[in-house]
């Protein structure tokens, strides 16, 4: 299959219609793709749409992004349902309780296959954000494949992946937000620690460029890739694909997941079968 992974930028968007305009033109751009991927909190444009007071308060700019969720979810079934594809929409603040969770939506030509929150939260979400983690992990059986998902911070925690793979993902999605470039590879060393421990296909799309209505996105860093494990059925390096630091744009390629199966049996190493043995003695 086809994946296109998003190096995206945050727009000041006039009305609603420049927003759906933004994304037909992207769904468009990705060639075809079977997969598109857009990151963490890329709805947070949507808080433009509440004017620059608005967008600039942390609290009401979460209010203004969530109130749009129905349209936006409208949009991307369209989209996924026209070009015939599946599409990871960019995640946002989406409030069932008194705080708001960060929420990415899978969508499939048939229509929302499911979402996944984010499960653990960075300091500036727990303590000037105030947006809360919501755990449970899911696993999505798509005609594409088994597909996991691990919104930026939740990549560098092992024991999410393993969780994700042992379920039988064979592709984890990792839309990330970061505003420095160690930031970025944090999340970037934890997307390619995930490939390899599950010998797996592992996609990151992050947010780029400035931002400076909005302090909660303000400043962004990062490339799009796709990485696999160095194992012998994949490139040496891990790195199938990525773009250059902080430059907009998909990242595409060709991936077969039949070589996950091929990775963790045949590998030159077999770190998903012997996973259980990196326990400390006595312990399941």
């Amino acid at each position: 299959m086809k994946i296109a992974t998003a190096a995206y930028p945050l727009d000041w968007l006039q009305d609603f219609n420049a927003y759906s305009s933004k994304l037909t033109g992207w769904v468009k751009a990705a060639k075809g793709a079977d997969l598109l991927v857009f990151p963490e909190y890329g709805a947070m444009e949507l808080a433009s749409l509440g004017g620059r007071a608005v967008a600039a308060d942390l609290e009401r700019s979460l209010h203004e992004v969530a109130r749009h969720a129905d349209a936006v979810s409208d949009l991307h079934a369209r989209l996924a349902r026209d070009h015939r594809c599946h599409i990871l929409a960019a995640s946002g603040p989406v409030f069932e309780g008194e705080r708001p969770v960060n929420r990415a939506v899978l969508y499939g030509p048939g229509g929302i296959i499911g979402h996944q929150d984010k499960q653990i939260m960075t300091r500036f979400e727990r303590e000037e954000w105030d947006v809360v983690g919501a755990r449970g992990l899911r696993l999505f059986d798509t005609t594409l494949g088994r597909i996991g998902i691990l919104i930026c911070y939740d990549a560098e925690f092992p024991l999410l992946g393993r969780a994700l793979v042992e379920a039988g993902a064979e592709l984890i999605l990792v839309p990330s937000c970061t505003d420095t470039v160690a930031g970025f590879t944090r999340v970037r060393i934890g997307a390619m620690a995930r490939a390899l421990e599950g010998q797996c296909v592992v996609v990151q799309s992050p947010t780029v460029g400035t931002c400076d209505w909005s302090p909660a996105v303000d400043e962004n860093r990062g490339r799009a890739a796709i990485y696999g494990p160095p194992d012998g059925f994949w490139p040496e390096t891990g790195v199938i694909a990525e773009g250059a630091m902080d430059a907009p744009g998909w990242v595409i390629a060709e991936v077969d997941l039949s070589r996950v199966a091929k990775s963790r049996t045949e590998g030159a190493v077999l770190p998903f079968a012997h996973w259980p043995e990196s326990r400390p003695d006595g312990e399941q």
